[in-house]
Formats: structure tokens, sequence, C-alpha cells
């Protein structure tokens, strides 16, 4: 594989990262202006300059999922802004925002969204009775429109009132527009961010400069819960550029005045571990663990009816493997810390800025009105960047050294030092009544539970039961069972955590029983689906008009009732699969069509997907999500699997751990059920079904069931 010298001189120098000077207090080229009575800010995330310039401050991380963009439309729907003049900017962790907690689980749009339009009607009524105290009129007369407030033939600029509308009390209930009159929200809006993403304007975590700023490379164990023996550091500070050598909570940090001189010193390092009792641990023998606890009974998370004891002498089973996983984020993690006497800035591109306080509190021994995250674009987040692991590196070397410290990882770096989707194994026995219908399901399955890896206060098996324990289907008997087997690798959330793998599990298990009561597989699962009245499942309420909505739709325009009927080419086939994210309020269905050749590679040819998410905001953005969450599930599907060989983690770049490159990717189709319900995530939704999706029509292609991801070749020959 190379060293790790071999790996940075064949990509670009880190030290040579295209970068802007940082200027704390100008985002996207807008300054902030300190001029009094130049500017009207009814709230911490809005201000209106007497330019007529709207800035919009985001209370989450943008890492590529248009939220910021989203958060715009919605203050300038209700505040009837000319698009041309909004800007949006980057909150910090600054006491004057809140406590901006974590950016995940799609919860982005559904948390802000009214919040966000609040602030904008609160500024357009002040606005409103700024022009009406102005003018001597009633202020029911007047109105807000495109920039302007308007009575009659008169109209005076936004910017034209700040000083005024400054002086007014805030009303308490502003009124909010009927969705019928939305003129931003529903259409098409491309990225605000967007010309500064293309000219390279934009800043990213790996972008940040301050002054005097010393860039760190860290040796890390390779064992999971290894120690730190011994240190020759000789020859590391022998290299030129290299300051200083550290030894901080995770290993040791090289410190110099560039990338190079830091990988550089950072290779000539002599360390000795104590590699703990996790030296022998190997994938093959984790597998075994998970089968040996999959014999057991675990904790019934789950039961309708009868549960397990309605299954009957036969029975239809089968066993599903999905692997771990890492992140691979396109910007491997980096953090900026400045720890000074009584103050701590740190500049990290985080999803998890609020929920890493506590961490960074602990790690300077400041308060927190002591310390600011600010937060740079994201290079992909997927939940890895929810973790504080890189920002505490940052801070500890910059604690030290006493100046400004980056801590870059490398691509090695963050594939063997990632917070991983855990592995699971899963065991499902069904029983079918006459009609074909399932009378009886059980499903049992294991792995480590994040919520326990990380010390969270939740249940352990919280994180763990999307896309199981809330099975969409009717079926008078059902058991779901959560059997925990933890194991040494750390883990995180990972793009729609277990829903990335429990809806492989249970729609491919459902594809077998349409199969078996040769039924067509859309058909089945509609005659599940069958009762329009909302449900409870689990914590969420399921409604299967939706899920059922979406089904159809995705086969409609996918051709399904056609392809069914035709002569196909041999090797290629059709599947089907949904998911209902009862989590996020949305509903997604997918169809693939996949060609399987002789030597068994899979080609995806194209996705159609359906999803309701509510209220559609920005069409334009949801269309891209699903895009996106296709493509990043397709690179798990085919590819993504995470070994261990004596205790090692054994991907370490893309040569290892691929992901789909533009000439692998599909034709995708993406269709949106037009919705005033309230708006749904859409950041992860359009993953769950993809992989299922594919493996049933890898079926259909070729009557072999894939039962284990990633879906290779090798078990497509082998099946």
């Amino acid at each position: 594989m190379g060293t790790r010298r071999d790996f940075v001189k064949h990509t670009a120098c880190l030290s040579l990262a295209f970068t802007l000077p940082m200027e704390p207090r100008t985002r996207f080229g807008i300054v902030e202006s300190d001029a009094p009575g130049s500017s009207f800010e009814p709230s911490a995330f809005l201000r209106i300059d007497a330019d007529g310039a709207i800035t919009i401050w985001a209370n989450k991380s943008e890492m590529g999922q248009g939220i910021r963009t989203s958060m715009a439309m919605a203050v300038a729907e209700e505040l009837e802004a000319d698009w041309s003049k909004v800007h949006i900017l980057q909150a910090s962790t600054s006491p004057k925002f809140g406590d901006l907690g974590v950016t995940g689980g799609s919860q982005s749009t559904r948390g802000t969204f009214k919040p966000y339009r609040i602030v904008g009607a609160t500024a357009r009524e002040l606005l409103i009775s700024a022009a009406a105290n102005e003018w001597q009129v009633d202020r029911a007369a007047c109105r807000a429109e495109l920039g302007f407030i308007v009575h009659g033939n008169r109209k005076k600029a936004f910017g034209d009132l700040v000083a005024a509308a400054s002086k007014l009390e805030p009303p308490k209930n502003p009124p909010l527009k009927d969705p019928t009159d939305f003129r931003i929200i529903g259409t098409d809006v491309k990225r605000l961010d967007g010309p500064d993403l293309v000219s390279g304007r934009a800043q990213f975590g790996s972008d940040i400069r301050l002054p005097g700023m010393l860039y760190a490379s860290v040796e890390r164990c390779p064992v999971f819960g290894g120690k730190l023996k011994s240190v020759d550091d000789v020859a590391a500070k022998a290299v030129p550029g290299v300051k200083h050598v550290i030894t901080i909570s995770s290993g040791v940090a090289v410190l110099a005045d560039n990338s190079w001189a830091a990988l550089n010193g950072r290779e000539a390092l002599k360390l000795q571990w104590d590699e703990g009792p996790n030296a022998d641990m190997d994938s093959a023998k984790i597998r075994e663990q998970f089968k040996a606890r999959l014999k057991t009974p675990g904790k019934v998370v789950r039961k309708e009816g009868q549960g397990m004891a309605a299954l009957g002498p036969k029975r239809i089973e089968a066993t599903y493997d999905c692997p771990f996983l890492a992140h691979a984020t396109m910007e491997p993690m980096v953090g900026v810390a400045d720890v000074k006497p009584g103050r701590c800035e740190i500049y990290a591109p985080s999803q998890g800025p609020g929920w890493s306080m506590a961490a960074i509190k602990q790690a300077t021994g400041l308060g927190a009105d002591q310390i600011e995250v600010h937060i740079p674009l994201l290079g992909g987040g997927f939940g890895r960047r929810s973790m504080p692991d890189f920002i505490i590196e940052a801070v500890q070397c910059s604690k030290v050294a006493g100046v400004p410290v980056m801590v870059q990882f490398s691509r090695p770096d963050d594939m063997r030092h990632d917070f991983y989707r855990p592995g699971t194994l899963h065991h499902l026995s069904a029983s079918l009544a006459d009609s074909g219908r399932p009378h009886a399901w059980h499903h049992r399955f294991t792995g480590p539970s994040i919520a326990a890896s990380l010390g969270m206060s939740w249940p352990p098996e919280a994180t763990e039961l999307s896309g199981a324990a809330d099975l969409s289907y009717e079926i008078p008997n059902l058991q779901v069972e959560w059997a925990q087997s933890d194991t040494p690798i750390p883990l995180g959330f990972w793009r729609a955590v277990p829903a990335s793998f429990n809806p492989f599990v249970t729609e491919c298990f459902l594809d077998e029983l349409a199969h078996a009561a040769h039924k067509d597989p859309l058909v089945y699962r509609l005659t599940l689906l069958k009762q329009d009245e909302k449900r409870k499942v689990g914590r969420d309420e399921l409604d299967p008009k939706r899920l059922r909505q979406v089904l159809e739709l995705a086969a409609e325009k996918a051709g399904w009732q056609a392809w069914h009927l035709a002569k196909r080419a041999k090797g290629r086939g059709l599947g089907i699969a949904a998911h209902a994210y009862l989590e996020c309020g949305s509903y997604v269905a997918q169809v693939a069509e996949v060609q399987v050749m002789p030597d068994g590679t899979i080609k995806v040819h194209r996705v159609v997907c359906a999803v309701d998410c509510g209220l559609a905001i920005n069409p334009l953005n949801i269309r891209a999500q699903m895009e996106g969450g296709i493509i990043y599930g397709l690179s798990a599907a085919l590819y993504g699997e995470i070994t261990l060989e004596k205790g090692r983690v054994v991907q370490d770049t893309f040569a290892t751990y691929p992901v789909v490159k533009m000439a692998d990717s599909p034709k995708v189709e993406v269709h949106i059920v037009k919705s005033q319900l309230p708006p749904g995530g859409v950041g992860e939704p359009g993953l769950p079904p993809l992989a299922p999706a594919i493996a049933n029509a890898i079926f259909n292609a070729t009557g072999k069931r894939l039962r284990s991801l990633p879906l290779t070749p090798e078990k497509v020959l082998k099946a």
C-alpha cells in the first residue's frame, strides 16, 4: 500500500490548498456593518441594512444539503424580500445565536422552517408599522412586496425604514402567510452559495489560515484501544520546518510551519505501542461473535399479535449480513484551534458545534462564554463530523504550542480512525397464509450499539431500530428482537444510521415472500398497505396512503407493468423497494434497473425515485438530495465494507474503499409528490431503498438472491 509519504506525494499537498485570508467578520464577501442606525436586526438571525441588503444567519451546518438556502427562503418568503438582495452567513456558537446543537437526522428543515418564517414575519410587520407611522395611515392598508412597503401608489424600500423599525416593539405572534400565497417557497431556487462554491471563494475547513498557524499531523495507535508506550522524536525534530512534537490524548502530534514538514516529521517518529487486548481482532471473529449471539433471544422491541409463536412449521427463513462502513467524506477531518489565556477560537467544519462544547470546555478548562466555534463549509459530513475528536486534537495542540494549530487528517487517517457504521447480522423467519400474505414475521438481529459505544443516555437499542422495529406493512403476528453484541470498534452516526441497513434486510425479505407467494413484488407490498388510517408504529405515526402513493408513483414512472409484461434482455432486471422514514416525516420508493454481466459485474443503469416529503420548499434541492443519497447509497451497496486484520482497519484510501465514479453512475429520476403537509427531511431518506431495490433487481435478472452487502460480482457468481 506504500507509506503515508507516498500517499501524500501522489495527492495534493495539504499546504498548497487554495486558500483565502480568513476575515472573521466576512463571509461570502458580505461585510458586517458597525455604523449606528445603518441596520435593522429584529432577530439574531436577520439583519436588513440601509442599502437594502438582507443578511440571514443559518444555525445549522452546511455540508452540501443546501440548508442555508432553504432557511433563507423561509425568511425571505415571509419578509417579502427581493431575493436578489438576500445573503446567507453561518452562525457561530456565540451566545447571541444560542445552542446550535447538531446538524443531522434530516431534522434541519423540520426544526427551522417555522421559526425562520416567524423571523421573516416579525421583520415584515415591524417594517409595515414603521412605514404606516411615517405616512400616518392605517397599517392594515399597507403591505410588503418585493423589498418595499406599499400603500396605494406609494412605496418605500426596506432599507429606508431600518432606523424607524429598529425602535418598535416586535409583535409576539406575527401572522404567517397562507401557503397558497407563497412565491418563493415551492419554486426551484439555486443555492445562494453556489457561485462561491464553483469559483473557489467558499471556505472549507482545510482553507482556514490564521496568522502564525502551525500544521499538525497526528500518529494514532493503529489498534482500537491501544496506548502509547514510548516516543523517540529525535529524527522528527530534525526535519526542517518541524517546531514541536507533542503527546496528546489520541497519540503523538508533529507540529510544523507547513503540512509537508508535519507529515515528514510524523514519518520519522519511532513509536512503540501497547496494542492491548484488541490486537488479534479481525472480521471473521466478529462475524462468529454475531452468529453466536443470533442463536439466543434478544430484547423484544416490537410485538404484534402472537409474535413468533404464530410461526407455522413451513417457514421461509433467511440470514442477511451488513458490514461496518466508513464515512469517507470528500474532505478528511480538519480543525483549527487558537487557545489563548481566557479565550479559545475554533474554526471547524463541525456538524455538532453545540454537542462538542462539553469536550472543548474540558480540554481547555474554559467556560462556554470564553469559547467560540466558527463553522466553515463542510466537505461532506454524513454523521462523521458530529464527533469532536478532530477538534479536541487541535485544541490540545494549540494549548501546548501557544499558537493557532490546524490538525489535518490524511485519507488513511480518516479511513482508519473513523467512528464507523456498525455491522449487523439478521435472521428472519416468516409463515404465509393461504392467500400468500405473511401470517407471521420474526426478525432477530445483532450488532453493536451506537448509543452504548458513545456512552449516551438513550436506550442502547435506540440507534439501531429504524427500518426494522417500525416495519410499515400490516402483518398480524410480528416480533422484532434486538440482540446487542458490542465490539471495540468505535461507532458513530452514518447517513440514515440504522435505516441504511435494516430496510435492505426487510425489503429484500419481503421480496422473498412475494416470490414464494407467486405475487408481483409491487402488488404484494400494496396488499399489505390497504388501510388508509394512520396508525402508531413505535414512537411515530405511519400514513399507509403516503407509502402506497410513492410505491405507485415510482413504479408508474419506471414502467414497472410494461417491463414485466415485455420480453427482457438476458441479465437485466427491475427491483423495487420503499421506506417510510417516520423519524423525519418522509416516504421514499425506488425502482432500480440493473444489468448483471456473465462475469458477475453489476451495472445499475437507472434509478427512479418517488418522494413524499411534505411541503417541497425547494424542489430543485430536494431532487439534488435524493440524487446525492442514491449515489452515496450506491457506493455502499456495491463497494462499501470495512474489514479488520490483527486489530487494524484494512482499508486506507479510495483504492481499497471505492466509491462510485461518474462513469458508473446511473441515470436518476426524482419525482416529488405534491403536498401541503409540514416539510419532512430529505438528507437521509434517499438512501435506504437503494440497496434493496438493486438486490431485488439482481434476483429479477438472475434468480440469485444476494443477502450480504456489498453486492459484489464474487457473490453473484457464488449464489
